[in-house]
Parts: C-alpha cells; sequence; structure tokens
C-alpha cells in the first residue's frame, strides 16, 4: 500500500489489486476511526477523507497502515444486500460477447445469469456501479472499438472484467447485451442508487 496525501483532508490508498484495496476498505470501515468521515473505493485505490477537528493525516496514516487486513482476498469480497434485476437478453453486442466467450448467444444470457455479481464502487455517472463476477471465471472483454453517442438508460452491459447498467441515457463503449426496466438511479428514493459498494446482484433473464 502506498499512501498519497489530497490536499490537507484525505489521503489516497493505492493497491496492487482491486482486491485488496477492497478489503481494506471494508476493514477500516468495520474498524471505523471517529475522524474518517467517508472511504471511497476505485479500482485500485481508497479515498479516506477525515475530520482535521478529530484526528490528522499523520495519526491517520499510522492507524490505515496498523489496521491493514493480515492477507487480502483473492476474490472481491461480497458480504451486501442482495438484489434481483430482470434483463432481457437481447443487446446488440451479444453476439461480439459469444465470439470473445467462445459459446452460442443463448449461452452467453445463461452464463451471466448464472454469474453472482457484487458491486465494487461506484463511477463514470451517478448510480453506474462497477460489479466483478464472484467465483466465476469468465473471459475479459474489450471495449468496442468505438463508442456510442448515446447508450439506453437501462442497457445491461460488460466491459474487461466487470458488468455495468447505464443508469441514464449517456455515450459508452461497453458491450451491450441486454437491457431492464429497473431504476438504477432516483433522486427521490431515500438511498438514490439502487446499487452501492457491496451490494450483491443477481440477473434473471425475461422475455420482451
Amino acid at each position: 500500500m502506498r499512501l498519497l496525501p489530497c490536499g490537507d483532508r484525505a489521503l489516497l490508498a493505492e493497491f496492487d489489486t482491486l482486491e485488496c484495496a477492497l478489503a481494506a476498505q471494508m476493514t477500516w470501515s468495520a474498524a471505523a476511526h471517529a475522524g474518517i468521515v467517508e472511504l471511497v473505493p476505485g479500482a485500485r485505490t481508497v479515498l479516506v477523507r477525515i475530520d482535521p477537528i478529530v484526528t490528522g493525516l499523520g495519526a491517520t496514516e499510522q492507524w490505515l497502515t496498523a489496521h491493514l487486513p493480515a492477507d487480502a482476498e483473492s476474490r472481491v469480497p461480497s458480504s451486501g444486500s442482495m438484489i434481483t434485476v430482470p434483463v432481457s437478453y437481447d443487446g446488440d453486442d451479444l453476439a461480439v460477447v459469444a465470439e470473445v466467450w467462445g459459446c452460442s448467444l443463448d449461452a452467453v444470457a445463461a452464463r451471466h445469469a448464472a454469474t453472482e455479481w457484487v458491486c465494487a464502487f461506484i463511477g463514470f455517472t451517478p448510480g453506474f456501479g462497477y460489479l466483478t463476477p464472484v467465483d466465476a471465471d469468465l473471459p475479459a472483454l474489450p471495449r468496442r472499438a468505438t463508442s456510442r453517442a448515446a447508450v439506453p438508460p437501462g442497457s445491461v452491459a460488460l466491459a474487461a472484467e466487470y458488468c455495468g447498467i447505464y443508469p441514464r441515457e449517456s455515450p459508452g463503449g461497453w458491450q451491450l447485451i441486454g437491457r431492464t426496466a429497473v431504476s438504477l438511479w432516483d433522486a427521490e428514493r431515500d438511498s438514490p442508487a439502487l446499487v452501492t459498494p457491496g451490494t450483491r446482484v443477481r440477473f434473471e433473464a425475461v422475455h420482451g
């Protein structure tokens, strides 16, 4: 782990792998340091925001180092709540995914729906969770050579080792495999984001 200052109220912890970053984030969250006001996981980082009235950057650095998990898990931890997302597997890039995975279009849908996913972190746009597979060995996918100017909301897509659902219409370069009517982001809800880091997700194939 490498710790870098971010102004006078935050540290950025860098790790070699996504699994190490998330294991540290979960350990620090469980230990609950009174001076840490927010932990923001990323693909290889955790941003640690502090209350400077309660603690300083030097003391926080010592605490973070002393509370690193002894052994990072080899996969993304998955202990959050579970949601089920119905999906119509009719995306425009199903054939591309089938070719990379070496299977039929129906098998793409079956393998995707049979996999449990967990949200590792949020990024790109509000409510867009980067989902990683739990105990599944799915081949990584390249992004499209050219991004689409507008991807419809509810599009279920794959890129690299991640799965994501577009919360709103936006440009995008991920491979589209299906669509869902589930609302990923609703500012009127108590928790606007349906999926947050740690949320487990199952996809269920539906027709129409």
